[in-house]
């Protein structure tokens, strides 16, 4: 018997969730359980940011942001446009986007009020269960057109960390006698309190936080709270993150489920790339085809010659020399700017040349230092970017190196960790959040290496071993492959989720309070 679900995503497409989307909802129908999605889109059909672009064959009814964009740059709030423009969990210097937190609740009620009226006109009749990806008003919207429906919503990490920030900054504010929108009202007036009093870690908070931004903090994390407790099944993607919705969402933690992420293994596998083959797709990358950005430029302003492209050719005995890669967006938890002043450390060390590849970086947005800058100003050499690039090139692009390096301090799960061990390269990463709960986990099968968080000397010491190790480096990557086999498939998180639809739907869990 074949079921509908519809899934919510307030975001276009950009980052991790809706390559979640993409590949549940294909594993979904393989489980009898046809998908349509609701979601944002920004672009013409062809762009990697449209929705129908993205999501191929699925489904898909999407609010198109463009016009929003458009009043952003004419100075209009793109909050308060027809069809308003996603808010953010991130506080991005001057992304139109910005964060929840500074969002007043009568635009909440706007984008409530708008989603419902979308959501009202292109839901179908006959949907069994609403699946909505992260606490954001859909829930709100959802539940206002179908509130006989039952709510799975699925957490990924981001609204945690938002909440949690929140509550930081909620605790600096009442050391200063304070609530966050009073503190806000000092900001805008530049009558901020003194600072004496607060700890080394609360001061440097205090004073890096845009104040201003955080004005509505409370209602937000009130709404996400509610939102949150409405649902009748939160699924997370992490142990780490089964322990953050009691602490942060303060709820019972029998309410959610662990289900990790899985990898597509048809897509991710590895694939040889002979050298020659591998200076070609770099060359292709780097010197035709650039998509690198500078601090305030746009895509394929940083760009290279063929000279520049001397790192990647095969040395004397025929072999490439080994390439390590970052992939990801610009934002503070990634850690960037730590990972190049480490390498700028290691590379000293290095018994070969070892370029750093930074794969990713979606054009104008970043948080804190923009990873280029740090590189132009402080002379790190053999760091490459490549820009943002279709999830399509991912599985070329990690066969084409042979580590990749992530020093995320508060990465909810790390879906491209998987994906980098289902191609056969061991990963480097901060043990911290979720990649601990797959990275080296049997200390007699290490599949990579877990960094302290935060220690560029760690951090520098990883990538020196992971270079000057070729043995080494080749056994995590067996080891790293064989775990991901066992452990992670879409077909199997497809499973797991629709056990959890089941459950919801059953009769006992609808006559429950």
């Amino acid at each position: 018997m074949n079921h509908r679900v519809a899934m919510g995503l307030l975001f276009y497409p950009r980052g991790g969730s809706a390559q979640v989307a993409l590949y549940l909802a294909a594993a979904l129908a393989k489980a009898g359980w046809h998908t349509e999605l609701i979601c944002g889109s920004l672009g013409q059909e062809g762009e990697r940011s449209n929705a129908a672009t993205f999501f191929g064959d699925l489904e898909v009814h999407a609010a198109h942001y463009d016009p929003a964009l458009a009043a952003a740059a004419a100075g209009r709030d793109p909050i308060a446009a027809d069809f308003p423009l996603h808010p953010s969990f991130e506080d991005r210097l001057d992304a139109p986007d910005r964060v929840f937190a500074a969002v007043s609740p009568e635009l909440a009620e706007t984008l409530a009020q708008a989603w419902t009226e979308l959501v009202a006109s292109s839901l179908g009749a006959d949907v069994d269960l609403f699946h909505l990806h992260h606490l954001s008003p859909l829930q709100e919207a959802f539940a206002r057109v179908r509130p006989d429906v039952p709510i799975v919503t699925h957490l990924h990490g981001t609204e945690l960390k938002m909440i949690e920030l929140a509550e930081r900054l909620r605790g600096v504010a009442a050391q200063l006698g304070l609530t966050l929108a009073e503190l806000a009202d000092r900001a805008d007036a530049r009558q901020l309190p003194g600072l004496s009093g607060l700890t080394p870690e609360d001061l440097a908070l205090a004073s890096t936080t845009r104040w201003a931004r955080w004005r509505h903090a409370d209602y937000w994390v009130q709404c996400m709270r509610l939102w949150a407790a409405r649902s009748d099944r939160l699924l997370v993607i992490s142990p780490n993150d089964m322990d953050e919705v009691s602490r942060l969402l303060l709820l019972d933690g029998t309410r959610a489920t662990c289900i990790p992420n899985g990898v597509d293994l048809t897509v991710f596998a590895p694939e040889p790339v002979p050298p020659d083959l591998r200076l070609r797709n770099w060359r292709r990358w780097l010197v035709e085809e650039p998509q690198g950005w500078a601090e305030g430029a746009r895509a394929g302003t940083i760009a290279y010659s063929e000279a520049d492209l001397a790192r990647f050719e095969p040395g004397s005995n025929g072999e490439s020399n080994p390439v390590l890669m970052f992939v990801g967006r610009f934002t503070e938890v990634k850690r960037i700017p730590l990972l190049l002043r480490a390498f700028a450390l290691a590379r000293e060390q290095f018994v070969t040349p070892a370029p750093l590849v930074i794969w990713g970086g979606f054009p104008g947005e970043w948080e804190g230092e923009h990873p280029h800058t740090v590189v132009e100003s402080e002379r790190i050499e053999d760091v490459f970017f490549l820009g943002w690039r279709g999830h399509a090139e991912l599985p070329v692009g990690l066969n084409s190196v042979d580590v990749m390096v992530m020093p995320s301090t508060n990465e909810s799960f790390g879906q491209v960790f998987i994906e980098a061990m289902a191609c056969g390269v061991p990963v480097i990463a901060a043990d911290a959040g979720g990649p601990p709960s797959f990275v080296n986990t049997d200390p007699k099968r290490p599949n990579g290496w877990l960094v302290t968080p935060d220690s560029r000397e760690s951090l520098a010491a990883a990538m020196v071993e992971a270079v000057n190790d070729p043995a080494g480096r080749a056994e995590r990557a067996r080891n790293g492959l064989e775990m991901v086999r066992e452990r992670f498939s879409w077909d199997a998180a497809a499973a797991r989720v629709t056990a959890v639809y089941d459950e919801v739907l059953s009769p006992s869990a609808a006559s429950s309070p």
